[in-house]
């Protein structure tokens, strides 16, 4: 059976093989890579393969901490902007609370207000008229004073013989 599975065993290893050389003359092809490689970073890179590998296992390794990190730092970010959203949400709904009571309060003590002032303008100005209303004699004129005075008296006859007032 071991002899039997060797073949396609070989098979696709040599497969494998030919797609991991394609894939490394892809990279190795990409214009970034060409870039890269000419840097003096990556030209150090290639001659000290060693620090190569050192790099590229810690940079993969790092991958998983440094994104774990960042996850952190968006979940804590999403995590505050949502808890500064409904903190804020109640703070507005507090104070809209509290200034519907304050305005409710005033409207009542407004109409209170206005209320006292009306009460004590119609008292106090018709105090202010039964104290400072002049009598009626001082609306008559003196003929009229005569008038009404010469109707109260009795009736004398005149030398003439005709009824009058005196």
């Amino acid at each position: 059976m071991a002899k039997e599975d060797t073949p396609s065993t070989s098979k696709d290893l040599q497969e494998l093989q030919r797609k991991l050389c394609l894939l490394i003359e892809s990279v190795q092809n990409n214009s970034k890579v060409v870039a890269f490689m000419k840097s003096p970073v990556g030209q150090y890179l290639d001659r000290h393969p060693f620090a190569a590998l050192t790099l590229l296992v810690f940079v993969v390794m790092s991958a998983v901490p440094v994104g774990f990190f960042l996850l952190l730092v968006v979940l804590t970010s999403l995590a505050a902007f949502v808890g500064v959203m409904l903190l804020e949400g109640l703070v507005l709904s507090v104070g809209g609370v509290a200034l519907l009571c304050v305005l409710c309060v005033l409207g009542f003590v407004s109409l209170s207000v206005s209320g006292t002032i009306i009460v004590s303008y119609v008292a106090m100005s018709s105090l202010i008229n039964s104290w400072l209303s002049p009598s009626p004699a001082l609306y008559r004129s003196p003929r009229a004073d005569h008038f009404l005075s010469s109707r109260n008296r009795p009736l004398t006859q005149n030398p003439s013989g005709d009824a009058s007032r005196p």
